[in-house]
């Protein structure tokens, strides 16, 4: 079940940041520098950077959690510096998981 819950997470991070490129386009209220963006999630929420992507777009995907109080938030930075709240929750777990073995349809 937890393998299962880690590919989807996984999908859906992909599916949300090859939507990047619509949230840049629309209205630019969920999207800031990315410094201010960092610290409001520190400070408000105590979410740090858990994992990071580069997309094909040259986008930046990361995820940041509190860790103790089970909060995240995923975002995307493009080129220009300006990064953008893609999808938050809470429940964050870290996993650490290995590949099941090649041959293996799971």
């Amino acid at each position: 079940m937890t393998e299962k819950m880690m590919k989807l997470g996984i999908l859906s991070a992909g599916l949300l940041l090859g939507a990047a490129t619509h949230v840049h386009a629309q209205n630019l209220q969920h999207c800031a520098p990315r410094d201010q963006v960092v610290d409001r999630l520190a400070t408000k929420y105590g979410e740090s950077r858990q994992s990071m992507g580069l997309g094909s777009n040259n986008a930046v995907m990361e995820v940041f959690a509190n860790v103790e109080g089970g909060s995240w938030t995923i975002t995307v930075t493009m080129a220009n510096g300006m990064t953008c709240l893609v999808a938050s929750g809470q429940a964050f777990e870290e996993l650490a998981e290995a590949l099941p073995p090649k041959g293996d349809d799971a």
